[in-house]
């Protein structure tokens, strides 16, 4: 590992930590709620969380961009790396005090990812992948799972935030999945649906309108783990798309099929 990618590593984890102990100590306390729309919540520890990890990362890398989910969008023009950050992924689940939510934080390279760090507080579970040197959980490597076919396969997905006025179009894509799978689990963080994908948990997702602070860690995680991202067609995936499917790779052809299908 190069010095720089050392340092990179260094500074995601040490941002991811403070945003978790930030988590773990606030979590089960009552939360104030701020509503972005019917559904799509954000909580004073969203916003500290997220200044707590910029903080971090702008007095390591002050000339770099940074892109986070609730208000920071630092353009640094003349340097080619920016930072993409969810500071609590699964605020719903937060707010809640469900236990299920996690930090996410990856880094582009002239708008490539190069590295991606998933942290889920309440496990201590850190999913971490750099560029072409695989993907690991708690620094043991990780490999999507070996199941060849979508019959035996468990499978994750989430739903929009418009899914109140869209509901019965995102079922039909969950109904064709529910009786080809062997189970659906939504469990309301899709960054830790992916790195659950690369560690071998479930075997494969699909959502749609995600943002790139969702995925763009989860998916190098995959990536580096040996599973496949597309968009529903089969496409090449791009974290700035508005779908996402990503398997072990095995069922990923199956998986297109139905989404082809429920689309005729």
């Amino acid at each position: 590992m190069s010095k720089d990618m050392e340092k990179f590593l260094s500074a995601a984890w040490q941002a991811a930590d403070a945003a978790g102990t930030l988590m773990r100590e606030s979590w089960l306390k009552p939360k104030e709620i701020d509503f972005k729309g019917a559904v799509d919540l954000v909580t004073s520890v969203d916003r500290e969380s997220e200044r707590k990890i910029v903080e971090i990362i702008r007095r390591n890398f002050p000339d770099h961009s940074v892109l986070a989910e609730e208000e920071t969008d630092h353009q640094r023009a003349q340097n080619k790396y920016r930072w993409i950050i969810d500071p609590l992924d699964g605020t719903t689940n937060f707010a809640h005090s469900y236990p299920q939510f996690c930090i996410s934080i990856a880094l582009e390279y002239d708008g490539e990812v190069i590295l991606g760090l998933v942290y889920e507080p309440l496990r201590g579970e850190c999913f971490r992948a750099l560029k072409g040197q695989g993907a690991t959980l708690n620094d043991s490597p990780i490999r999507v799972s070996a199941v060849h076919i979508l019959d035996r396969s468990l499978l994750a997905t989430g739903f929009p935030y418009d899914r109140r006025e869209n509901a019965d179009y995102y079922l039909t894509f969950f109904k064709a999945f529910l009786t080809r799978s062997q189970g659906i689990r939504r469990a309301g963080a899709a960054a830790l649906d992916l790195c659950y994908l690369a560690c071998g948990r479930i075997d494969g997702f699909w959502e749609l309108k995600l943002r790139p602070w969702d995925t763009a860690a989860g998916a190098l995680i995959v990536a580096e783990a040996g599973g496949r991202l597309t968009d529903f067609s089969g496409n090449k995936f791009s974290i700035w798309g508005s779908e996402i499917l990503a398997s072990n790779g095995a069922i990923h052809d199956e998986m297109v099929a139905v989404l082809r299908q429920v689309r005729v």
